[in-house]
């Protein structure tokens, strides 16, 4: 079971949580504040507390499309980016994932908070 404790040296509503057997700070919506603090246990048990009990491949893929994108070009990929490099539709990847895009799959590929972006 996750364990969740706050901590005020990190920030107003970071906490740390326990995923994969190791400690990751996340914000108070759930994203990593450090996305290389991300694995794939990581994203499993985010992906079990958001009601999605597997992760199938068509999930990886996107998944790993947007990591491979924001570690490559220091930010998200834009719309027509994300349908280009996963072949699927943005409504596709919005039914896929609980929370749709941004609190889905943006969170369970570990990128920082979309807050402003979207």
């Amino acid at each position: 079971m996750n364990q969740g404790h706050e901590s005020t040296a990190t920030g107003p509503g970071h906490r740390f949580r326990l995923y994969g057997g190791r400690e990751v700070l996340v914000d108070q919506e759930g994203f990593l504040l450090d996305p290389t603090a991300w694995s794939e246990e990581v994203a499993v048990e985010m992906a079990r507390e958001l009601g999605l009990e597997m992760i199938e491949e068509t999930h990886w893929v996107t998944i790993r499309f947007l990591r491979e994108y924001y570690f490559a070009h220091g930010k998200a990929p834009m719309s027509r980016d994300i349908k280009k490099g996963t072949g699927l539709s943005l409504l596709e990847i919005e039914r896929l994932f609980p929370g749709g895009l941004k609190a889905g799959a943006r969170r369970l590929a570990g990128l920082p908070n979309p807050r402003g972006c979207m």
